[in-house]
């Protein structure tokens, strides 16, 4: 996510952090450029000005002028104003008499619905009991695909036919007290465009139920019409927040940073990516970072918690210490860091790391990662174990079953024979855990 501006904004504080005196005129030079890079990502116009306009008031002064490291002090400068830029945290709050009623607005093709499985998934880590409600009365198998969402996380849903959204609104308060449910996500209808008749509707379903909050749901890469789709429905039903869907897709990264600045909204969540897992809490300070390619240490920190087997991982530290590691191990290692989401977007959360993808070869795809996994899996149990007894025509063997050519397995065998070399020496010194295998060794076999 926020690839180009990402780039942009890094080389142009690049130009300014390796002097070591700034003038005034450095300091112009180097915020047109970062003007540039915002107005290029669909940043509002004015957002983009008034942001410059602070950084500036803060860097001419004695604030970084008098600094003895200019230009990292002005990078401190754009990472707070960034984190301004983007509001404050807001936590999810429930209500003291349950149900807590969560209605979300936003347009057709916004991912709704695939956000209200998201959500309940969150509320149901936060030890609730959600009901997913459909109100889309209009778009076809709308209500059937909210019930097919719901039966796979084994949670109820309600979704009557041929009946009036408002009606089903009022009857899913009386259903949540039926299955014992305490929190209620109405997966309200959505339309190309704004239009009086959706609004209607919505300002009708949000008199009829008592909810506590109304999040708009917005695919980020809309850009400024962002800002103009949240004002719109911000004076129908008095938005408390809003979710930023298909953010891993979204290189300029204009709604987000449009949005707060324009209409006030607080962002709470954001989806990056198809799972139902692709769901992060928004975080102001770590957006920042991660646009600014300073990492983000802590999601990962939090993903490897919720995906990582913490005594699988013990399990593993121990084999790597007493040299005894395998390919089996390796593949397990590799089902965990899939489960934890795209490589690229982890990766990207490691500061500094995000620049290996301008390396060639540095960083392996997906792609590369299911391979490395059809070369393993078509290995017998005693040749993952005991990898030194593929010989020829046993790779010629996995070549075959796997898809892939003889260089492909050669590479992988190379890099693993070289990696466990590694990892004993640092079993020997430092003690560390997690995922300490490094998939592009594996690739590039030396």
């Amino acid at each position: 996510m926020f690839d180009s501006l990402t780039g942009r904004l890094d080389a142009a504080l690049k130009k300014l952090t390796g002097r070591g005196k700034l003038s005034e005129a450095d300091v112009d030079a180097g915020l047109r450029d970062i003007r540039l890079a915002l107005l290029e990502a669909d940043v509002n116009y004015k957002v983009a000005r008034d942001f410059i306009a602070r950084i500036r008031e803060r860097a001419v002064g004695a604030e970084v002028m008098e600094s003895l490291t200019p230009g990292q002090q002005l990078v401190k400068i754009v990472h707070e104003e960034l984190i301004a830029l983007l509001g404050t945290r807001e936590p999810m709050t429930y209500a003291p008499s349950p149900p807590t009623v969560i209605v979300l607005a936003g347009l057709q093709g916004s991912g709704k619905t695939t956000t209200a499985g998201k959500l309940a998934l969150f509320t149901r880590r936060e030890g609730h009991r959600p009901l997913l409600v459909s109100t889309d009365v209009r778009r076809p198998a709308a209500m059937e695909q909210l019930e097919v969402l719901a039966t796979s996380l084994s949670l109820p849903s309600f979704a009557p036919r041929n009946t009036d959204p408002v009606q089903i609104a009022t009857a899913s308060v009386e259903e949540a007290r039926r299955v014992n449910a305490d929190v209620i996500l109405l997966d309200t209808a959505g339309r190309l465009q704004v239009d009086q008749d959706l609004l209607d509707e919505l300002k009708r379903i949000a008199a009829a139920v008592p909810s506590r909050h109304r999040l708009l749901v917005l695919d980020a890469m809309t850009g400024q019409q962002a800002v103009s789709v949240t004002t719109a429905f911000q004076q129908t039903i008095s938005l408390t927040g809003a979710i930023l869907t298909k953010l891993d897709g979204d290189a300029r990264g204009g709604a987000a940073l449009s949005l707060r600045a324009v209409t006030q909204c607080p962002i709470q969540f954001v989806g990056v990516g198809e799972k139902l897992t692709d769901f992060e809490v928004f975080y102001p300070d770590r957006m920042a970072s991660r646009i600014l390619g300073m990492g983000d240490v802590l999601t990962l920190i939090e993903k490897a918690q919720e995906h990582v087997d913490e005594t699988q991982a013990r399990d593993m530290e121990k084999k790597l210490r007493a040299g005894r590691l395998t390919l089996t191990d390796f593949m397990e290692q590799l089902k965990q860091v899939k489960k934890m989401g795209p490589l690229e977007g982890l990766i990207g959360m490691i500061p500094g790391a995000g620049r290996l993808k301008d390396v060639a070869g540095a960083m392996p795809s997906d792609d590369q990662l299911r391979r490395m996994e059809a070369i393993i899996l078509s290995m017998t149990p005693a040749e993952r174990e005991r990898p030194e007894m593929i010989d020829g025509n046993r790779r010629r063997r996995i070549a075959a079953g796997s898809g892939s050519d003889i260089a492909a397995v050669n590479r992988l065998l190379k890099g693993f024979q070289q990696m466990q070399q590694l990892m004993k020496q640092m079993g020997k010194g430092k003690k560390f855990r997690g995922l300490p295998i490094d998939p592009a060794q594996l690739l590039k076999g030396g």
